[in-house]
């Protein structure tokens, strides 16, 4: 927009000139060729065809037409292109025209020259303009991209914080689980022995019914301590780090993970994915001859998601374990399907146990 402003300003001094001289169709025709000029500086990407069109404008307006009044265009484009030479030239012979003009030759080299030097400030305003306008813009691109980063540094402390929460929430039910499991479950335990020797030495009849009431509290007490310290230690394994354990004790070739599950997943899923994943590593080991294995869990909108792919031979597997019958492959098929789940295994180029379990099962 700039690029139209100064160019209109300057073809607007070029018109000035019909104060000095008569209008005729050359005037015109040079008129016509300075917007033609213009339009092809904005509009023609390439600098060598644009400074060709000025030097032709210049070479016809001086040696041809007789119109040099809008040499300045030309000039702005020049200088706009970065063509110094060309600028200097066409400056130069629109001065030597207006020095053998005839008449009014004082006054046609200072309408020229300032013609020139306002083509000059034109371009030199306009392109601190595009610096600066540039510069804002880069400037507004590093902002953004500091504030992404920012925003994705924020998140990922964020979900290691909440991780770190979830960790510490479930080293607690475990502990928990431990101190009732080693105090008072011991307690108990003791309790009810004692109760026992008690049933077996008691001689009074009055005292069997007491005693046999305090048996049956202490072992139901006993019952409700053993299914809460299960239910805190089911609710308390970590899948993330009981899987990454299992890599990590994996010497057998290297094994890539993908973990991208949730944090409040149910206890079915966990041993499920556990047990599954502790056989399929297993079968690796024993049944192939795999240099590398690649262990995907992932939680979707709808479902659960196992992986599991090696790039072993299937020979040795078939040898020692049939791949549609074997123990272990049909434990596992068990174990999904009474989660309604679908397992399958391919052998194409490797060994893959695909196993996918809806989230309402």
């Amino acid at each position: 927009m700039r690029y139209f402003q100064d160019t209109g300003i300057l073809m607007i001094y070029g018109m000035f000139s019909i104060l000095y001289v008569d209008v005729d169709y050359q005037f015109v025709f040079g008129f016509l060729c300075g917007v033609i000029l213009v339009c092809c500086g904005y509009f023609i990407e390439k600098w060598q065809v644009r400074t060709a069109a000025g030097v032709f404008f210049t070479a016809a307006a001086l040696a041809l037409l007789d119109f040099p009044y809008f040499i300045p265009v030309v000039l702005y484009i020049f200088l706009r292109d970065h063509q110094y030479i060309p600028a200097v030239m066409s400056v130069l012979l629109e001065m030597y025209y207006f020095i053998h003009a005839g008449e009014f030759v004082l006054l046609f080299l200072c309408l020229g020259a300032f013609g020139g030097l306002l083509a000059v400030l034109l371009e030199k305003r306009t392109e601190q303009f595009e610096y600066m306008e540039d510069w804002f813009k880069r400037s507004q691109d590093d902002s953004r991209e500091r504030n992404f980063l920012l925003s994705e540094k924020n998140k990922a402390l964020l979900e290691k914080q909440d991780y770190a929460l979830y960790a510490a929430t479930l080293r607690e039910r475990n502990r928990i689980a431990r101190e009732i499991h080693d105090n008072v479950g011991h307690v108990l335990s003791r309790s009810i022995l004692l109760v026992g020797a008690m049933k077996t030495i008691n001689k009074e009849a009055a005292m069997q019914p007491l005693i046999e009431n305090l048996d049956n509290s202490l072992n139901s007490a006993m019952d409700s301590i053993r299914n809460s310290v299960h239910d805190l230690h089911d609710e308390a394994m970590n899948l993330q780090e009981a899987v990454q354990n299992l890599v990590s004790e994996f010497k057998f070739c290297p094994v890539e993970l993908c973990y991208d599950m949730g944090q409040d997943l149910p206890k079915e899923i966990k041993y499920c994915f556990i047990s599954i994943t502790k056989e399929a590593l297993s079968n690796v080991m024993k049944h192939s001859n795999a240099s590398r294995v690649v262990l995907m869990m992932r939680e979707h909108p709808a479902l659960y998601q196992l992986c599991i792919e090696d790039n072993g031979t299937v020979s040795g597997r078939v040898s020692s374990q049939s791949t549609t019958s074997g123990i272990g492959l049909v434990n596992m098929q068990e174990r999904v399907r009474t989660l309604n789940g679908t397992f399958q295994t391919m052998n194409d180029r490797g060994f893959k146990i695909f196993v996918t379990i809806p989230k309402e099962w």
